[in-house]
């Protein structure tokens, strides 16, 4: 009865109705819960079995003892395995990507633990982007390892070509392809329909190869890598679906197959999300589309400007790809948008960016991303000083550098912010000539 009420809800007249529309309703009908028009919380640890045969039915598909019969679904048990705000939420969740399935998490770091977990074994090798985030990196360098599972890295500019021959060198001990992109902070693009191809040709029918990319930057709205051969999709939801920096969550999409794999392994592990933070997912998904594309407006306006700026030495912005073939062509077939991210490089060293960070008022110093107040951090010595120096040179990560994450406040208000922290920062005297004769 459910799925077919679900999949009513998602036409109108027979036309198939957008995701920003089915985010207020998509999975909870007013009558379950005294017609409230929000979904409740369902705070609550366990669920009362009407008889106890339930019980054990429900405990047999719960824990894979017997297949489901025709339309049987699994009930509720216990907020470890399923909940209603949770399920609500990640029926929500799979509509922007195109998804069969998701999965709700504690945090992105639990999504991304949890799912390379439930996919790799002792042996495998994970061949992945650099840069990725900080945390990401840890885990792929440092945890992976001592479970016997080994991580390569690769540019995300390699060409598509040399990304083939790459993953055909590590044989069949290649069991995953992790992908971020754009890539956090450098805003590099890393060619999905590539990485797919490369993944086919490596697996095989009894070892596949997986591709799982974290869309955290883009998506869901304005980058949707199932439809260039990805297996999953990962996100930190603290970011563009959470969107107003007062939770912490993460989610998993794919089809029901390996969500299934997936979602086993939250259950073990315990990385779900909370009833109350799914609520507050859900109350944040109606205005997702709004959000993005208000943020990604105001960052094509700020990104320009900067490019201009005579204390600016590097725009790193994916509006800014057209002295840039191959990654362009990545933009053009892959993304929607540039998005509301953008790094760059500040005139000097260290020094120079903390005196311009120190100056910021309407802009906050703090890490994170993807909500509605925008926020400046410095990558080298903060989400991403756990890479060697070197390290961060070679993925393009300087001293300099500086990440903007652009929210909804008025443009023009935050290049008044910008361009009073330049203030404090001495312009040397040919790049402001320049910079004049522009202007």
């Amino acid at each position: 009865m459910k799925v077919k009420q679900l999949r009513n809800q998602a036409e109108l007249n027979g036309r198939a109705l957008r995701p920003e529309s089915l985010m207020m309703s998509y999975g909870f009908r007013p009558e379950w819960s005294e017609n409230a028009i929000k979904c409740p919380i369902f705070q609550t640890s366990t669920f009362v079995f009407s008889k106890a045969e339930e019980g054990k039915a429900f405990f047999e598909l719960a824990y894979g003892l017997r297949q489901p019969e025709p339309g049987e679904e699994m009930g509720l048990i216990y907020s470890r395995l399923n909940n209603p705000s949770l399920e609500i939420l990640e029926d929500r969740l799979t509509l922007w990507d195109g998804a069969e399935d998701a999965a709700a998490f504690a945090s992105g770091m639990a999504a991304i633990s949890t799912t390379l977990l439930a996919l790799l074994r002792p042996g495998d090798v994970v061949l992945h982007s650099e840069p990725v985030y900080g945390g990401t990196d840890f885990f792929l360098k440092n945890v992976l390892p001592r479970y016997g599972i080994t991580a390569e890295g690769f540019s995300p500019t390699l060409p598509a070509p040399e990304l083939l021959a790459c993953a055909a060198a590590l044989g069949p001990k290649l069991a995953m392809i992790y992908v971020e992109t754009p890539a956090n902070p450098t805003n590099h693009l890393v060619d999905l329909d590539a990485c797919a191809a490369a993944a086919r040709r490596a697996g095989s029918a009894e070892r596949p190869c997986r591709v799982v990319v974290d869309n955290t930057f883009l998506g869901p709205v304005f980058q949707h890598p199932l439809k260039h051969g990805a297996d999953l999709v990962l996100y930190s939801a603290t970011k563009f679906l959470g969107g107003h920096s007062d939770l912490i969550a993460g989610a998993a999409l794919g089809s029901k197959a390996l969500m299934k794999e997936v979602r086993a392994m939250r259950t073990f592990m315990g990385t779900m999300c909370d009833p109350n933070t799914g609520w507050m997912l859900m109350r944040s998904l109606e205005t997702l589309k709004l959000r993005m594309e208000r943020a990604a407006a105001s960052a094509r306006l700020i990104a320009d400007w900067l490019r201009q700026h005579p204390q600016v030495t590097c725009t790193y912005y994916l509006g800014h790809l057209e002295h840039d073939a191959a990654q362009y062509d990545i933009y053009r077939r892959q993304c929607l948008s540039p998005g509301s991210m953008i790094s760059f490089d500040i005139r000097g060293g260290e020094a120079d960016a903390f005196a311009f960070l120190n100056r910021l008022q309407l802009i906050k110093l703090a890490v994170s991303l993807g909500g509605t107040e925008s926020l400046a951090e410095h990558p080298a010595t903060m989400t991403h000083s756990d890479i060697e120096p070197a390290t961060q040179r070679d993925m393009g990560i300087t001293s300099s550098m500086i990440r903007l994450s652009i929210g909804v406040e008025d443009p023009h208000d935050l290049m008044a912010d910008l361009d009073q922290a330049f203030a404090g920062v001495e312009v040397p005297a040919e790049a402001q000539a320049q910079y004049d004769a522009v202007i």
